[in-house]
C-alpha cells in the first residue's frame, strides 16, 4: 500500500510551506522529484526547498517528466498524458519503495487549484492519497501587490487563458484570475477601461512584476515575459484583471 502526500510549496520560496507541511515531508519514505526538458531550475527548486526542511535523510528520487502531444484533440492529449504520468509515477515508487510505504510529491501553488496532480493519482491503484494545501500564485499576487482580490461585496471568477482566448471576458465577471496563459491571452481583450496586475516567479529571487492600465502595461508584459522565459528557460505567471469603475 502506497499512501501519497500531495504538498502544496507555494511558488517556491522554502518560507511559503505551511508547518504542515514541513512535517509531512519529514515524516515520507521517498520524496518523488520531476524532471523537464528545459527547466532544470525546478528541479533544482524542489531540492533546495527538501534541503531547507528537511531534518531528516529522506531519499530523493528523480523521474523524467512525459510530455505532453501538442497536436490533436486537447482532451484526448491531455488524458494520455496523464496515464503516462502516472505510469512514471509508479516506475519510480516500484523501484524506489517496493515494500510500500509514505511518498511525498511536491505540487506547485495548491493541489485543488488548476492542478492535475489529484486526477492523476485517481489513477493509481492501492493508493491512499492526504493532500496538504499550500499557498496558490493568486495569494502571492495579490500579496506582490498588496491589493484585494475581490472588489468590495463583489465576485471574483478564476480561468485559464486557453478559456479566455476561446470565449473572451465571462458574463457577469467582475474580477478575472487568469492562470495557465502562455500566450498572454490578455490581449484578445478591448483593453479600454480595464486594469491588470501581473506576476512570475512570485516570491522567488527573480520575481517580477508590472500593473497599469491594460493598454500600457499589456505591450509590456509581453515583452517583459518573452525576455523572462527565454532567460530561464521556464516561467509561471498569473495575472489579475479588473474593468475600471464606470
Amino acid at each position: 500500500m502506497i499512501a501519497l502526500q500531495l504538498i502544496g510549496i507555494g511558488t517556491g520560496n522554502p518560507d511559503h510551506l505551511t508547518g504542515e507541511a514541513i512535517r509531512a515531508l519529514n515524516q515520507a519514505d521517498l520524496v518523488l522529484l520531476p524532471r523537464k526538458d528545459n527547466a532544470a531550475d525546478l528541479a533544482d527548486l524542489r531540492r533546495t526547498i527538501c534541503a531547507a526542511v528537511l531534518t531528516r535523510p529522506v531519499p530523493l528520487a528523480e523521474f523524467d517528466m512525459p510530455v505532453r502531444a501538442g497536436e490533436g484533440d486537447y482532451v484526448a492529449a491531455v488524458h494520455d498524458w496523464h496515464d503516462a504520468i502516472a505510469a512514471a509515477w509508479r516506475a519510480a515508487i516500484d523501484a524506489h519503495l517496493p515494500g510500500g510505504g509514505t511518498v511525498a510529491l511536491l505540487v506547485w501553488g495548491d493541489p485543488s487549484l488548476y492542478d492535475s496532480t489529484l486526477r492523476i493519482a485517481a489513477r493509481l491503484p492501492d493508493t491512499v492519497v492526504r493532500v496538504v494545501p499550500g499557498i496558490t500564485s493568486i495569494q502571492a499576487l495579490t500579496a506582490a501587490h498588496a491589493i484585494p482580490l475581490n472588489p468590495l461585496a463583489g465576485s471574483v471568477t478564476i480561468t485559464t487563458g486557453r478559456r479566455l482566448r476561446a470565449a473572451g471576458w465571462p458574463r457577469g465577471a467582475e474580477v478575472l484570475v487568469v492562470m495557465l496563459d502562455g500566450c498572454c491571452g490578455f490581449q484578445s481583450l478591448d483593453p479600454a477601461g480595464m486594469s491588470i496586475w501581473w506576476g512570475a516567479y512570485l516570491g522567488m529571487p527573480h520575481q517580477a512584476l508590472d500593473a497599469g492600465p491594460l493598454a500600457e502595461a499589456g505591450p509590456r508584459i509581453v515583452e517583459t515575459r518573452t525576455a523572462l522565459r527565454a532567460r530561464h528557460g521556464w516561467i509561471m505567471d498569473v495575472y489579475l484583471l479588473r474593468k475600471d469603475q464606470g
